[in-house]
């Protein structure tokens, strides 16, 4: 991919990161492929109170490097309710482009 499309994935983490913030009730899963050396991998990206944390893959310790590569695809997002309980996982909206959640009033 090109520098516009890693600039378009790090700007699109930063904002979601930004708003999650303003929402600490809400966590954004990000599900998606990341390219491997024989096929895509699927990962899954939480963001929570302004941090994006990979539970699939490992991210750089530098927060201010995006926790995907310039090359991931994201698939769709999902709303849930927050903080997570595993056992009582709460999808408030959802699955949706993860553009959708760019607008602070849909989360």
């Amino acid at each position: 991919m090109t520098d516009a499309a890693s600039a378009s994935i790090a700007a699109l983490l930063a904002a979601l990161e930004t708003i999650s913030r303003e929402r600490p009730d809400r966590v954004l899963r990000l599900v998606g492929l990341l390219p491997g050396p024989a096929e895509d991998e699927p990962f899954e990206l939480l963001i929570f109170r302004g941090f994006s944390s990979s539970i699939t893959h490992p991210t750089a310790f530098d927060p201010d490097q995006p926790a995907l590569p310039e090359s991931a695809r994201i698939t769709a997002a999902e709303l849930l309710a927050g903080p997570l309980n595993p056992s009582d996982e709460r999808i408030l909206a959802g699955p949706l482009p993860a553009e959708t959640f760019l607008d602070p009033g849909a989360w």
